[in-house]
């Protein structure tokens, strides 16, 4: 569930990264008051951590992925 909960996360962050390169419009500090804003950093924090936790996702066996 962690896995699942992580991934979205990157996708999130992923997506409001191409926004920002294409278009230079940040979603999350849009939606949320700013950049700057408490709930922005903690949504940014966020992110960051489900990448951190993705790492291990490189090292699971494949197998175990399909079956999740």
């Amino acid at each position: 569930m962690l896995d699942r909960i992580a991934l979205a996360l990157l996708v999130i962050g992923g997506i409001n990264w191409g926004l920002i390169g294409i278009f230079r419009f940040d979603l999350v500090a849009f939606l949320f008051g700013g950049s700057a804003a408490v709930i922005s950093r903690i949504i940014y924090t966020l992110v960051a951590v489900s990448a951190v936790w993705c790492i291990s996702l490189f090292f699971k066996d494949s197998r175990v992925l399909a079956v999740e």
